[in-house]
């Protein structure tokens, strides 16, 4: 089968980039081995003549070099043609939409007939090309990242899972993460293409601090530039490992830094010092205690398993500093991982991780968790089962996990709490 690939970059790096830091970094720097899944392993869309194989005669990769020059290395070692779409506007838009637009549409009248065209994008403007691909008869695979568009997903014949695609295109496993978050050898310079980053985040530091009226924690520091810094990763930040590798990299003088009970920077002309060490060290291994206790009570509290976002709803609210970039570790995940919970356990397996107590809770697969055919459930809905359609058609319109009526419950409190505010 004789199939074109196109890649929107910026589209499928932002997404993998939301759900892991390590994920999108996977992607980035290792095309050649998610390349190679996909011609072996990847099913092919039906119909598909028997015995078929993929073969990928095009490679394209549409990025924006301002902001990811330095990944075109291992696209260009891994076969892409890589078209540069830079930002237009002062919002950051660029043309990669219109430029792959024009590509697919030239290929689908290519005297070499191509039968399959790959689209590597959660852009639901791509649906009207969809279906003209397959009104001219020719196979759509797409690769989205994120929640597409119920049309967009009908309007192709292979939809790739996104968990199968980190798992076996990437081969992304936990212990993976201590290979890219290793911080590097004392002395080591930044790749070439990151000073700028540095160089960013540095002014937006400078900024920050001199608009603050008292000590600026590193936390919410770190959360900033990650937003606001273009490019900028939390498992590399700019080549220094970590972020206090980062910081530690600048001359700040006359600012200080204090890494004690957190982390403060701050200017002792206009902002008084942080207080002693040994009291911000307590009152730090006092937050972490009551997050442990607070996962503790929920899961005490809870029938099931319960979701990690919820989790993660609940330390925001309470604990906003350590949740503005937790605690310096980039995700939820790790920082997850990072405590002491046991005998609770972690079930990253789809629906975005669920934490459950083995002595009491059994889990259910997110196949198991769907309506059967018979409108049967998991879950018993006793007298509230009228609403069990409903829930399964928005479930299947825009994929939000099917829950329980009492999730529901909780779930439609915590959104009315948050309305009142």
């Amino acid at each position: 089968m004789k199939s074109a690939l196109f890649v929107d970059f910026d589209n499928v790096y932002s997404g993998l980039r939301k759900l892991d830091p390590s994920v999108a970094q996977h992607f980035a720097q290792k095309p050649q081995r998610w390349m190679s899944w996909l011609v072996d392993s990847l099913q092919l869309p039906d119909p598909s003549p028997a015995g078929a194989r993929r073969r990928v005669l095009v490679r394209r990769c549409y990025l924006n070099p301002q902001v990811y020059q330095r990944f075109r290395p291992p696209f260009n070692l891994a076969g892409f043609e890589i078209i540069d779409c830079p930002a237009l506007t002062s919002e950051g838009k660029t043309s990669t939409d219109i430029h792959m637009v024009l590509d697919i549409i030239d290929l689908l009248q290519h005297d070499t007939r191509y039968d399959e065209f790959i689209v590597f994008s959660a852009d639901a403007d791509f649906t009207p090309v969809l279906r003209k691909l397959r009104r001219w008869d020719r196979r759509t695979t797409v690769l989205a990242i994120g929640f597409p568009s119920a049309a967009y997903r009908a309007s192709a014949d292979l939809l790739i899972d996104q968990d199968e695609f980190v798992r076996e295109a990437l081969g992304f496993r936990d212990e993976d993460e201590s290979a890219i978050l290793a911080p590097p050898v004392a002395g080591a310079a930044p790749q070439p293409g990151e000073s700028h980053l540095a160089q960013a985040a540095l002014e937006l530091l400078t900024e920050a601090v001199a608009d603050s009226a008292a000590p600026l924690p590193l936390a919410r520091l770190a959360a900033t530039i990650l937003a606001s810094v273009d490019g900028m990763d939390a498992a590399t930040w700019a080549g220094f490992g970590s972020f206090r590798g980062l910081v530690e990299s600048w001359s700040l003088a006359p600012l200080l830094v204090s890494w004690e009970g957190g982390g403060v920077i701050y200017d002792p002309r206009r902002h008084r010092a942080p207080p002693n060490t040994p009291a911000a060290s307590a009152k730090v291994a006092d937050i972490f205690e009551s997050i442990t206790n607070l996962i503790r009570h929920e899961l005490a509290e809870a029938s099931q398993a319960v979701p990690c976002s919820r989790i993660a709803s609940l330390i925001t609210a309470q604990h906003t500093n350590v949740a503005e970039d937790w605690n310096g570790m980039g995700s939820f995940r790790r920082f997850l991982d990072s405590l002491n919970i046991g005998p609770l356990k972690v079930d990253w397996n789809g629906s975005g991780g669920r934490i459950y107590d083995p002595r009491r809770h059994t889990l259910v697969s997110d196949r198991d968790n769907k309506a059967g055919g018979n409108g049967t459930s998991v879950f018993d809905w006793g007298r509230h089962r009228d609403l069990l359609p409903l829930a399964t058609q928005i479930h299947d319109v825009i994929s939000v996990p099917l829950l329980s009526p009492a999730d529901y419950r909780v779930l439609f409190k915590l959104i009315a709490s948050d309305l009142v505010k």
